[in-house]
């Protein structure tokens, strides 16, 4: 089943989009819902007594509670944030600044996207704390190994992505948790590439924390939640301080509202909660099994055609169960940013640099990689125009 005329974009036929990794397309309904909700609907939530709020803020919460409802959770341990980046900040300095002290350990995998990894060193400086890497193995997977020999009484944090952003790699999270909790050590997983792409249920994951963003699984941009569990909620500080979070305010002193509205001070992206919302129902009728399948078998195709090609190298684990959509390689000595540039020419959309994943860039050897990402408004068209791209490149630089 075709899903590509759901979107816009692809109107145009010679558009060949393959950086969803980055930002994916949204389906017309999710626009439609959001102008219809901004034209006739909106209003600010929460407070106000008037009928348009009333309804803008049933609006909001029952997007907060199909989201929840969405990766297996409650409502009640659901903030609705500006994005993973937020989200992990929350946890940083919401918890983290808050527990971790002089002696402690915080472990991260070097394939993090710099969300999860840049708050660390911020909140490490701040606490005493130390970050470290957890390395992975020669075919691009955790290293199990080396994460039992670091794991130790000092080990607080380990951060964990749920799929890496540069590798396709999607981690054993059961294993990882299974692994950590002797040590009585949090799990945070950066579910950004994660949720977008297979079905996820935190009921089921032993995890303490969970990020992600609207805008990578065909939603809006300035939304994402924050999956937490009640009692590591419970013992985190507020990010951000002024309306909406309070219970009490005092001149000299404030007290905070229930959670999760605790952690949403402010006015918040109340029309892009109008298209999350959207978004959930879109995601449900076309399945998440369905997405994951999809994925897996254009992987494969691109997979298998590009490793076609003389000098381009590809980066990642083979195509299975624990890969995901996201395929980075290099062609002999071009520059990956020449190779976006000659594939922009011919429609093919594709992202070129470090995918703000600098560490895992440099365990590969290189400066920058070329990547091709996938959601489901992509077919094999795509990847054929892809590979066209990349064949004309090697004629040109004589490759």
């Amino acid at each position: 089943m075709s899903f590509r005329s759901d979107f816009p974009l692809f109107d145009d036929p010679n558009v060949h989009f393959l950086d969803s990794a980055a930002s994916s397309q949204k389906p017309l309904i999710v626009i439609d819902e959001m102008a219809e909700f901004a034209a006739h609907h909106y209003a600010n939530v929460q407070r106000g007594a008037y009928r348009l709020a009333v309804e803008a803020t049933e609006i909001f919460e029952r997007a907060r509670s199909r989201t929840a409802s969405f990766i297996g959770g409650q409502p009640q341990n659901l903030i609705l944030t500006r994005g993973a980046t937020t989200s992990l900040n929350m946890i940083a300095f919401g918890w983290g600044a808050q527990h971790l002290r002089a002696g402690d350990t915080i472990l991260a995998t070097i394939m993090e996207h710099h969300a999860n990894l840049v708050p660390w060193q911020m909140v490490a400086r701040r606490t005493g704390a130390t970050v470290r890497p957890i390395p992975i193995t020669e075919d691009f997977r955790v290293d199990m190994e080396a994460l039992e020999d670091l794991l130790d009484p000092s080990v607080r944090i380990v951060a964990v992505t749920g799929m890496s952003n540069v590798l396709g790699t999607i981690p054993d999270l059961e294993r990882i948790s299974a692994s950590i909790r002797r040590t009585g050590a949090l799990l945070v997983v950066d579910g950004a590439q994660l949720v977008a792409h297979r079905p996820v249920n935190v009921s089921e994951l032993d995890i303490d924390f969970l990020a992600f963003s609207a805008h990578k699984m065909l939603g809006p941009t300035v939304i994402g939640g924050l999956w937490g569990r009640s009692e590591r909620l419970e013992e985190m500080e507020p990010f951000e301080g002024g309306g909406e979070m309070i219970s009490r305010v005092e001149f000299e002193h404030s007290t905070w509202t229930d959670i999760p509205h605790r952690f949403e001070a402010g006015t918040p992206p109340i029309i892009e909660a109008a298209g999350l919302l959207a978004t959930i129902e879109y995601l449900e009728s076309v399945g998440m099994a369905t997405v994951k399948t999809h994925d897996s078998v254009l992987t494969q195709y691109a997979w298998d055609r590009l490793r076609s090609i003389d000098d381009l190298e590809l980066y990642g684990p083979e195509p299975g169960d624990d890969r995901g959509g996201v395929i980075s390689f290099t062609l002999g000595d071009a520059h990956p940013h020449d190779l976006a540039t000659i594939l922009d020419q011919r429609g093919v959309a594709i992202r070129a640099g470090h995918h703000c994943a600098e560490p895992i860039t440099r365990y590969l050897g290189v400066s920058s990689t070329a990547r091709a990402s996938f959601h489901i408004y992509n077919n094999e068209s795509d990847i054929d125009a892809l590979v066209d791209g990349l064949e004309a490149a090697v004629r040109l630089f004589g490759i």
